[in-house]
């Protein structure tokens, strides 16, 4: 049960963030215990840092395993400058040329409306189109924005909503002659705050449109207000929750636990943010650690009063006292003027048809989510020019190769993600290509042979990483080597150290009667294998060693891959995560933004002109699988999704080490038995007994 673990991670923040709070579990893994592969892992739910009123959960992982990078002295080779403070100085892309965030094209959307030559063909178009999109003329978009949101692509099929779908939504909707306006259902949410911030900039520029759209929100929570205030009104029924509190950080220690269990967690800490080890072994938060979660969380919550404020033309200091007093009743919302009125859906809905000189006996026609996102571009006169640029995804835990029964969407299989690399980098077609990151990291191995293709492509044409919620670890492994690396404020990166440990479960295998004995030849053979007693003296100095080298060595690619120095590397790793922002005045990130951003840099370094419109082509279109047309078809039943995904991933992933998130999503604690981090780990050390 019990192996030598490393990780490449930022366990300190392995946790979910409910709506105000941050619960720090360390996530499960299955393993055997023949493997021992390094995992590059930033262990913290994408939805970490959301103010959802529900919290999440996750089994203790048991397992530990090492494995350092392979050294290169090319690649640790030092770029000489100049001591510069960070956040005066623009940060050295991985191309080596300096350039500050200002100096990039800012990618903001532009209005341009069709011409009448234009509008004729798109009126062609549209005759021509495929029965699935036509749309009635003057119809309502609606998009019901709850639960979580990928940062994939969605086939027909799977359930949930698309980050990329509803921001082409909102661009589709912005031209197409037929829609009136957008209606926009936002419940809880489930995500991250780089996603959050995607859409509410989307929202903005939809706006540009003159079209109008309609916020309608049944709980109101930081998150769900954040995108509803930057939509022209608000709406919300007399019995709406209401809860803006404020947020709030909180971390969980399992060293009590332990010590009654009979655990002795044996921990190596590499980076003095790395605060995993904290988690097993101390019972209270370190002072690193609460340094750097205070910043985080400083972080959040300004941006929200700065945004909230600058949209309702209130000043900071009275959002903040407005939300000191306790907001809970929709009554005081719509007294102080953060909402528009108190309705109830049919009757906002009855305004809309009005809005639309309807009878009053008629509906506004709609026009949902899913069935808008079949509607091509091509038909709303969208389509790309000539030039191509290639966007691939990379989403969840990263794995090294994919399971037979894996759900195609469950994470990054390093095999795959590489193929599509090569395919880029061997086609003259595509001028530069975009990667989309949003992972907490995993397999080192994985993740360094990602690293490598990337930079191979990077040396042939330009290449973009493109941060959402989070790319930490594994995940800002895979992204320093681009050329330029472009993160929203909010997004969380970074977590470049190591931690390491092994359980002693000697007191709780002599508990319950259980016995163990190895035989063994070669001073250090029993390293990995004897859980049952804690390291001999000399096991425990290599153990150090050891993990100290592997941090050495991530440290120093990272520092070859973004021209710095190791000692400038040295004061932005040790192990901290950093917000977006705080990273881009570091040098670890370029320039903030969201993905047209991106796209916009990609064209600049392709020579394309910003005015000229280019073909993504998105090389990560998922294709209808069976286990998706299943779990589609389940979602109509509550729990069968759930169920369904599980078993997959359970059965597709049981052996080896695993660096899943699935254990630490945010979810529904009501009712469910695995939302009990204490019971998961009692239930996973029975198991693997």
């Amino acid at each position: 049960m019990a192996k030598l673990l490393l990780h490449l991670q930022a366990p300190h923040l392995a946790s979910s963030f409910n709506r105000r709070t941050l619960s720090f579990i360390i996530s499960n893994s299955n393993s055997s215990s023949s493997s021992s592969s390094l995992q590059c892992r930033f262990a913290l739910p994408l939805s970490s840092f959301s103010s959802s009123s529900s919290s999440s959960s996750s089994s203790l992982r048991r397992c530990f395993s090492l494995r350092a990078f392979d050294d290169n002295a090319s690649e640790t080779k030092r770029v000489e400058k100049e001591e510069t403070d960070a956040s005066n100085e623009a940060p050295i892309s991985s191309d080596g040329v300096r350039t500050r965030d200002e100096d990039y094209p800012s990618g903001e959307f532009e209005f341009q409306k069709f011409g009448p030559w234009r509008s004729f063909l798109v009126k062609l178009k549209m005759l021509v189109a495929f029965p699935w999109e036509r749309v009635r003329k003057g119809s309502v978009l609606t998009m019901k924005l709850r639960g979580q949101i990928s940062d994939q692509l969605k086939s027909r099929f799977s359930s949930g909503l698309s980050l990329p779908q509803i921001c082409e939504n909102f661009v589709k909707a912005a031209y197409d002659p037929r829609i009136s306006g957008i209606y926009l259902q936002i419940e809880a949410l489930n995500c991250g705050w780089g996603k959050v911030e995607e859409i509410r900039r989307h929202i903005l520029n939809f706006k540009k449109s003159g079209k109008f759209i309609v916020a309608y929100i049944p709980t109101c929570q930081e998150k769900e207000y954040y995108l509803a205030c930057a939509c022209e009104e608000i709406y919300a029924p007399p019995s709406a929750y209401v809860s803006l509190f404020g947020l709030t950080v909180q971390a969980s220690f399992l060293r009590g636990i332990f010590d009654k269990v009979g655990i002795e967690p044996q921990v190596e800490r590499i980076g003095k943010y790395k605060s995993a080890g904290d988690q097993l072994a101390r019972r209270n938060m370190s002072e690193e650690n609460c340094e750097m979660l205070t910043t985080l969380l400083d972080n959040i919550y300004g941006n929200w009063l700065d945004k909230v404020s600058s949209t309702n033309g209130k000043k900071k200091d009275d959002v903040e006292n407005f939300i000191n007093e306790g907001v809970y009743q929709i009554e005081k919302l719509k007294e102080d003027g953060w909402i528009t009125n108190i309705q109830y859906e049919d009757e906002v809905l009855s305004m809309l048809s009005e809005r639309l000189g309807l009878p009053k006996d008629k509906k506004a026609p709609m026009v949902d989510y899913r069935k808008y996102s079949r509607v091509r571009q091509w038909t709303v006169g969208l389509s790309g020019g000539g030039d191509q640029i290639a966007v691939i995804r990379a989403g969840g835990s990263i794995t090294r190769v994919r399971s037979p029964l894996s759900v195609p969407s469950s994470g990054i299989i390093g095999e795959q993600f590489i193929e599509k690399i090569r395919t880029v980098r061997e086609s003259k077609r595509f001028k530069a290509a975009i990667i989309r990151i949003d992972s907490p990291g995993g397999d080192a191995l994985a993740s360094d042979l990602m690293w490598r293709e990337i930079r191979l492509l990077a040396a042939s044409k330009p290449v973009v990483a493109s941060m959402a919620d989070v790319a930490a670890s594994g995940g800002y492994y895979m992204a320093m080597a681009a050329g330029t690396i472009v993160a929203e404020e909010l997004t969380l990166t970074g977590s470049i150290g190591v931690v390491t440990g092994k359980f002693n479960l000697g007191k709780l295998y002599e508990k319950i009667g259980f016995n163990k004995e190895i035989i063994s030849r070669g001073r250090f053979a029993e390293l990995l294998a004897a859980e049952q007693r804690p390291f001999r003296p000399d096991e425990a100095e290599l153990f150090a060693k050891s993990a100290q080298n592997a941090y050495k060595q991530f440290r120093d690619k990272a520092a070859f891959s973004r021209s710095m120095t190791v000692d400038e590397m040295e004061k932005v790793a040790q192990g901290r995560v950093w917000t977006g922002k705080d990273a881009a005045s570091r040098g670890l990130v370029d320039a903030i933004g969201g993905f047209s951003r991106a796209v916009a840099i990609a064209k600049l370094k392709a020579n394309i002109p910003q005015d000229s419109q280019v073909n993504l082509v998105e090389l990560s279109r998922p294709s209808p699988t069976l286990p998706e047309i299943i779990s589609g078809v389940g979602s109509t039943i509550i729990g069968v999704d759930r169920t369904m995904k599980d078993l997959l991933q359970d059965v597709a992933l049981g052996e080896g080490v695993q660096a899943r998130m699935e254990g630490i999503m945010l979810q529904r604690m009501e009712g469910f038995s695995y939302g009990n981090p204490i019971l998961n780990f009692i239930k996973d050390y029975f198991t693997s007994l």
